[in-house]
């Protein structure tokens, strides 16, 4: 049912949680494949990637990855995203009922100068998508980040902890 695409570059351990939080989803049958585009990374994230049956794409594009994705929807997330209680249920119910793109809600607060001077990511709570969308605005952008900018979204009731800032 669910594409999910994660870029990544050095990403080893950050993958390995946000895979980990994956699996109930691919256990119910909505995850349906992990695409891990990755920007060259010299750790251990290949290892991390094949292990878990993630498709590697060693240098693709997030165009690439739309067009190898088996579903109509695609989940873009950071490495080191952790989904959290209820993203399931609240993605089955968005994916069938809605053609808008959507993002999770996060428990996570910022510090009040980091809401007002800090750059917000556009993924940072992951960004649920159909992949007709993903392929019309990936020609333009370089990057999965890219696309989900300026792109309209409803927010589902279900938690996603962001990654970590990376130093």
């Amino acid at each position: 049912m669910i594409s999910v695409l994660i870029e990544t570059l050095n990403d080893e351990e950050r993958l390995a949680r946000t895979l980990a939080s994956l699996v109930g989803g691919s256990v119910e049958g909505v995850v349906r494949e992990v695409i891990v585009c990755d920007g060259g990374s010299t750790d251990g994230t290949h290892v991390v990637a094949d292990a878990a049956g993630c498709h590697w794409l060693a240098s693709g594009s997030v165009a690439d990855a739309a067009r190898q994705a088996k579903s109509d929807w695609m989940l873009l997330l950071e490495p080191g995203a952790v989904m959290g209680a209820g993203w399931i249920e609240a993605a089955m119910r968005h994916c069938a009922r809605s053609e808008m793109a959507a993002t999770f809600t996060s428990r996570a607060r910022r510090p009040l100068f980091g809401r007002f001077f800090g750059r917000n990511r556009a993924l940072e709570r992951g960004l649920l998508i159909r992949k007709r969308q993903v392929a019309a605005l990936a020609n333009n952008a370089r990057n999965s980040e890219a696309i989900g900018r300026g792109v309209a979204v409803k927010r589902l009731e279900a938690e996603i902890v962001m990654a970590d800032r990376r130093h």
